[in-house]
């Protein structure tokens, strides 16, 4: 029993010691831990007093070099003021001796001021007496002398220009006309040929009568299937073995003409029959159109035109104006105004494609209510041409102002082309019409009695009244005729304006 109260007691001691142990140990640790911590706490504490110390000294030391640039900035800045009023007190010196010499001067130009005045009154009545002797001695006032002789210099002025006018026009007409009438002559020479006219009706020959009656067809549904495809209005009168086409777009006409004239070989006249030829012939209206625009820019050796151009170019084939074929002028105006740009040294490729093209919009296929250099120069720039080439176009009949020489170089070989003998013609109506208008022109100024046109209206012979036009003025009044009929009236070539002055004295012996 006492065994087991050992066996019992015993664990329990052993465990009772050990705690004690363990607790005697823990204590020990801590009391070496807290001893270190202290010391650690020491070394930080003597640490930061170290670091604040040094810290002190490097501000002390900051705030030293702070202080001693402070200073030299002062002194640097004391030194450069000390300058800038030296500076400145030496320059109210000089601006108090400059204002010392501006009051000299000034008092100078008032005693001069004063002194010219005297003068100025002393002159002024000197004048006075001298025009009141003047106008006692002339019999004239100031006003009338004044007149008079600005009368006299006008006079002489007038007549000291009009002989210098004359002089230049002397040396103009010895010098240019010769140089005009070579380049001129040689253009017209290396491309005349001959023209002729187209109207704008077309006949068709028959081989008889009876054929009069297969056109028309039953109740004439014929001859207005025929109109209708082709937009034409054929005539049938009177006319023996003959009918007469009349349209005034000429591509129209032709393939009337065409397919009625393969109708007529072919005898098999019916609308189905109309209406097969008529399609025919217009494809190869169209090709030819082509082709003759091909061969007009081939014979130029002009390269680089679009299928558009093409087809613009070839449809004044067709055309007429005057009586001359449109495409013939265009090539004959292109070959003038690229040997004209060759006298004068502009650009031939420029001027031979805008002479070529200047009157396309004459074979323009749609109506339009403007005239066709204006629709000419549209259509031009629509297909890509260059805007020079588009201007001179446009400005060939003056419709805006030309922007280059090769634009004016077109308008000289365009007017050269027509107004050629043989180029174009007019009727009669027209003729008369142009002369009247000539005569009238010239009666409109004073001073003209008579005017006669002669020579076909290429020359205009103006009598003149010698006792309200005087010798010097005559060559003034031509001038003006001729301006004046630059101006309204629209003609070919030039006009010679003969002006005739004399005097007749009639007297009787008895």
């Amino acid at each position: 029993m006492p065994s087991m109260v050992l066996y019992i007691v015993l664990p329990f001691l052993g465990l009772f010691l050990g705690w004690i142990l363990r607790w005697v140990y823990a204590r020990f640790q801590l009391t070496a831990s807290e001893q270190k911590a202290e010391r650690i706490i020491q070394d930080a504490k003597k640490e930061a007093e170290a670091q604040k110390k040094e810290m002190l000294l490097q501000a002390k030391d900051q705030l030293i070099q702070d202080r001693n640039q402070q200073e030299r900035e002062n002194r640097e800045r004391r030194a450069e003021l000390q300058r800038f009023e030296s500076r400145v007190n030496k320059k109210e010196e000089v601006l108090d001796q400059r204002t010392q010499d501006l009051d000299k001067k000034d008092e100078e130009l008032n005693s001069r001021q004063v002194e010219m005045t005297k003068r100025e009154n002393l002159l002024q009545e000197k004048e006075m007496n001298l025009r009141s002797e003047l106008e006692r001695i002339s019999g004239f006032t100031a006003e009338e002398a004044k007149a008079l002789i600005i009368k006299n210099l006008e006079n002489d002025a007038r007549h000291d220009a009009q002989a210098l006018l004359n002089k230049i026009d002397q040396e103009a007409q010895l010098s240019a006309e010769k140089k005009a009438q070579d380049i001129l002559v040689t253009a017209i020479q290396r491309i005349a040929t001959e023209t002729t006219g187209d109207l704008t009706v077309a006949t068709v020959s028959l081989p008889s009568d009876e054929m009069k009656g297969r056109i028309i067809g039953r109740e004439g549904r014929n001859i207005r299937t025929l109109e209708t495809l082709t937009g034409v209005d054929i005539i049938i009168d009177d006319t023996p073995e003959a009918v007469v086409i009349s349209c005034f777009d000429p591509v129209r006409k032709e393939i009337a003409r065409v397919a009625l004239e393969r109708l007529i070989t072919d005898g098999r006249i019916h609308p189905a029959r109309i209406e097969e030829i008529v399609q025919k012939v217009t494809r190869e209206i169209q090709q030819k159109i082509y082709e003759e625009g091909e061969r007009a820019l081939f014979e130029l050796g002009i390269h680089n035109m679009g299928q558009d151009a093409v087809r613009a170019i070839g449809r004044l084939y067709f055309r007429t104006s005057y009586g001359q074929n449109v495409l013939t002028h265009s090539k004959e105006v292109a070959e003038l105004a690229s040997l004209l740009a060759a006298e004068v040294g502009a650009n031939r490729e420029l001027a031979k494609r805008a002479a070529l093209l200047h009157d396309i919009g004459k074979g323009a296929e749609n109506d339009s209510d403007q005239n066709h250099a204006e629709v000419g120069a549209e259509m031009a720039r629509k297909m890509g041409e260059d805007p020079r080439v588009v201007n001179a176009i446009a400005a060939h009949h003056n419709d805006c102002e030309p922007q280059t020489t090769e634009a004016i170089i077109v308008q000289i070989a365009d007017a050269i082309s027509a107004a050629r003998p043989g180029a174009r013609r007019e009727t009669v109506d027209n003729y008369v019409k142009r002369l009247e208008n000539l005569e009238e022109t010239a009666k409109k100024f004073t001073g003209v009695e008579q005017a006669y046109a002669i020579q076909a209206g290429r020359e205009l012979r103006i009598l003149v009244n010698n006792e309200k036009i005087p010798d010097d003025q005559v060559k003034e009044l031509a001038k003006q005729i001729a301006k004046q009929i630059e101006t309204d009236l629209r003609y070919p070539g030039r006009i010679k304006i003969t002006m005739i002055r004399e005097t007749r004295i009639i007297e009787y012996a008895r």
